[in-house]
């Protein structure tokens, strides 16, 4: 019998390249300047939540701290304000894997809202405690962004993993 959802396929382990790239182009796009547009997703540490829960072997804190630090050079933020707030996420994210992967995507998102929410609150105290004004509640509006694109994310990062090695078509998996 053939399984006829693709989420009940064995999944393949995912390749270093490729989770490094995804980081990669997660950080291009935390490049982009978007200026003060509330709900504009804060893509590093939604792809880094993702890697960390999926690998957690591979994808940790000390890969959330550089490239917390790279995001705080290209952002030209206060030094140490994203390493802090990707590395409590990273944490979190890897403490909570277990768990997450037991539910369907929209549930997955529903768990890991309150982690993003509180990347960027780690993210505001940092800024406050440097001296800048708060940005204001729409700045939270990319933690429910973040969580909403949890899900086409998700099947976008493992579409890679559920190619076979070698196609048996008389091989039940």
């Amino acid at each position: 019998m053939q399984p006829t959802h693709r989420s009940s396929r064995i999944l393949q382990p995912a390749k270093n390249w490729f989770v490094f790239l995804s980081l990669f182009v997660a950080l291009g796009l935390a490049y982009i300047p978007t200026g003060r547009l509330p709900g504009v997703p804060d893509w590093v540490p939604l792809v880094l939540a993702f890697w960390c829960i999926r690998e957690p072997l591979r994808v940790g804190m000390g890969t959330a701290f550089v490239f917390g630090v790279l995001v705080d050079i290209g952002q030209g933020a206060a030094m140490g304000q994203h390493a802090l707030a990707y590395v409590v996420l990273a944490y979190l994210a890897t403490s909570v894997a277990r768990r997450v992967l037991w539910f369907p995507p929209l549930q997955q998102a529903l768990h890991i809202l309150p982690l993003f929410f509180l990347t960027q609150l780690i993210m505001v105290l940092v800024r406050l405690v440097a001296g800048a004004e708060f940005p204001g509640w729409g700045y939270f509006l990319s933690s429910f962004t973040s969580a909403a694109l949890w899900i086409p994310l998700h099947f976008l990062l493992l579409l890679p993993q559920y190619r076979p090695v070698d196609r048996d078509d008389n091989r039940p998996i």
